[in-house]
């Protein structure tokens, strides 16, 4: 992941009700939530809550997908995983494993060929 990638995905997080959201839908898992339900757990008037979508899915955090009328907003994990990746790239000295987090520094592209 470039820096470019991560500065731009920490701003989007960088809010409480975008935080909030992404915490939703972490907690979700693949399911995920439509948008009224995402607005009802959270609070949001529609309209911020669409703002706030827009701004987690540009960043490439959540990805949305029809299902009939609604449409189901998901965490991407393999944004995630990357993140994740690049933050804690020189965790224990270059040493992941050591700290609990082996394979981190090695893209998820990477990750999921070998397995």
């Amino acid at each position: 992941m470039e820096t470019t990638n991560a500065v731009q995905i920490l701003g989007a997080l960088a809010h409480e009700h975008r935080l909030g959201v992404f915490r939703l839908l972490v907690a979700a898992g693949g399911e995920g939530a439509n948008a009224g339900e995402i607005a009802q757990a959270l609070g949001l008037p529609p309209s911020s809550l669409s703002f706030h979508l827009a701004a987690l899915e540009a960043a490439g955090l959540v990805r949305a997908t029809r299902d009939g009328r609604f449409i189901r907003y998901c965490v991407e994990p393999a944004t995630v995983r990357d993140l994740l990746g690049y933050l804690t790239e020189e965790c224990c000295a270059g040493r992941p494993e050591l700290c609990g987090l082996a394979g981190a520094r090695r893209p998820v592209a990477e990750q999921e060929a070998q397995a």
